[in-house]
This record gives structure tokens, C-alpha cells and sequence, in this order.
């Protein structure tokens, strides 16, 4: 079974990066993903650039625009009409996230006043506004803040009651955590899609730090790969494109249909995945600058 295949990306701060983004857009476009999505910011500090970028993507390739939005630092009247805003735009999809806190990852979490106070009331609102294609987080490890796994089970429930209808996990590196989670969630009577969060290793180092503030463990052996090549790029990002196939081709060998890839606006890596998996190009590169 070939997978079908999502793709997030970060809206650009520079010139620079945005030319970075395009070109992986183009290069990843003829891949056919389900959707692409693109982050929001801590505290909200995107929201534009995530709109504008939002916006560039419908209107100039063929693609299906997800839009990340959060409950930090905007009251209610505020988020809706960012809600309303991507309705009239012509976005059906929106990534309903609580948000980490405008302090940082690790800082306590205190909700908006007047604001949404988590990701279930969001979907709500979002739901409230049109019929919106919802996607919600999970996590596969437990999130940091949670009591136990029950705990993020029932807070997945929530989201999926309150109208949400797929939930993309956090990334892992071991497929018997996210199968676990899977497994549990259907047991605790979740029947919405999960999907694996993929992140392929560009930078080991900067991934620990990542994975350290969400909760994600890191097996000595994928370290162990990695911990002769800081000043080896090219033979880096080799290991990388291997180690993300083979997460990915045992996860579609236990029937996982859909894989979502944290991309960091870069194509190389989840385009070498992809190739690996048996995603060919159907089409030739559209141009979309």
C-alpha cells in the first residue's frame, strides 16, 4: 500500500525564507498531498503571515490549504473573525490548536480572558462558524503537561465531540508508540483518523531540544546514528531520509493510510521519503511564483 501524504510548513519571516518555502512548495506539490498546512505562531505572532501565506496557496497552485490557529493571546470575537476571515478566503480546513503559552514551552499555562480556553472550544467555535474540516493534536507519548495518557485520551475525545474530524499526532521516532496510542484511542471509542506526525533529523541536535519541550523521547540507537555526523551534512541527511523511511514504511505496514510531514520548509528530506514510500510525481512541477 502506497500512503497518501500531508505536508506542514512555517509562515517566512524574510525574503529570504520565503523563497525557501515557495521552492519546497513547487517541489513537494506534484507529490499530490492530501493538504498542506501552515503554522501559527506563539501568542498569535503570525496570525497575518500565516494568512497571507494561507491565501498565496489557494489562489496560486492547486493545492488544499490547512490553516493553523490557536487559543493564545485573542479573545473569542477576535479568533472568529479570523475564522470568518479564512471562510470568505475560501479555506475549509483549519489545524484547531490550544497553543503553547506566549512565555514558552514549559511556562504554566493560563487561558485568554475572553478568549477560547482550550482546542475543544475552539473546534466548537470553528464549527460554529462553517463546516470546516477540523484537525486536532495528539500525543503519542503523553503531552508534558498531562497526568497520564488517560488524561490526553479524554481531552481527545473532547476535541473530536466538539466537531473535530482527524487528529495529526506529535512526532516520534519508535512506531510502537504512536500504534499503542492508536490502538487505546480506538478503545476509548475515538474513531476519527490518526495520523503520524513524521519529522525527518535535518539537524539532531536542534530536534533534541524540540523533543525535549514536547515530550517526545529519542532511542539510544536513533542517537547512536546520528552522534559521528555533526560535521557531516551530506552523510547526515542520507541517515535521516533512512531512518524517517523506515518509521514510515512500518507504520503502512501495520494499515497506516496517511502520513503528515513536519517539513520545516524544506523539501529534500520528506521528498526523499516520499520517493522511498512509492509517492511518484503525476504531473510536472507547476511554477507558483
Amino acid at each position: 500500500m502506497t500512503p497518501t501524504v500531508s505536508f506542514e510548513f512555517f509562515p517566512p519571516k524574510t525574503d529570504a525564507m520565503a523563497e525557501t518555502l515557495w521552492a519546497s512548495i513547487e517541489r513537494l506539490a506534484p507529490l499530490r498531498p492530501a493538504f498542506v498546512s501552515v503554522t501559527y505562531g506563539a501568542g498569535g505572532s503570525t496570525r497575518e503571515r500565516t494568512h497571507a501565506t494561507v491565501k498565496r496557496i489557494l489562489d496560486e497552485t492547486a493545492l488544499h490549504p490547512a490553516a493553523h490557529l490557536t487559543c493564545v493571546s485573542a479573545t473569542r470575537a477576535e479568533v472568529d473573525e479570523v475564522i470568518r476571515s479564512y471562510w470568505q478566503a475560501g479555506v475549509r480546513h483549519i489545524v484547531a490548536l490550544r497553543g503553547d503559552p506566549p512565555e514558552g514551552i514549559g511556562s504554566a499555562y493560563q487561558p485568554t480572558p475572553g478568549g477560547y480556553a482550550n482546542a475543544a472550544e475552539l473546534a466548537r467555535g470553528i464549527r460554529a462558524v462553517g463546516d470546516f474540516e477540523i484537525s486536532v493534536g495528539c500525543y503519542t507519548e503523553k503531552h508534558p503537561e498531562s497526568a497520564s495518557i488517560e488524561a490526553d485520551l479524554d481531552l481527545l475525545k473532547a476535541k473530536i465531540d466538539a466537531g473535530a474530524t482527524r487528529a495529526i499526532s506529535q512526532f516520534f521516532f519508535e512506531p510502537a508508540a504512536f500504534l499503542r496510542f492508536r490502538d487505546r484511542a480506538r478503545a476509548a471509542g475515538i474513531g476519527v483518523p490518526i495520523v503520524p506526525g513524521i519529522m525527518p533529523i535535518a539537524n539532531f541536535k536542534g530536534l533534541s531540544r524540540m523533543a525535549a519541550g514536547c515530550g517526545a523521547s529519542i532511542p539510544a540507537w536513533l542517537a547512536e546514528r546520528f552522534a559521528p555526523l555533526d560535521d557531516k551534512p551530506e552523510i547526515r541527511s542520507l541517515v535521516a531520509a533512512v531512518a524517517a523511511a523506515e518509521l514510515c514504511e512500518k507504520l503502512v505496514a501495520e494499515g497506516v493510510p496517511h502520513l503528515h510531514f513536519y517539513t520545516l520548509n524544506r523539501a529534500e528530506l520528506a521528498y526523499a521519503v516520499c520517493h522511498m514510500l512509492g509517492l511518484r510525481e503525476a504531473v510536472p512541477a507547476r511554477s507558483v511564483q
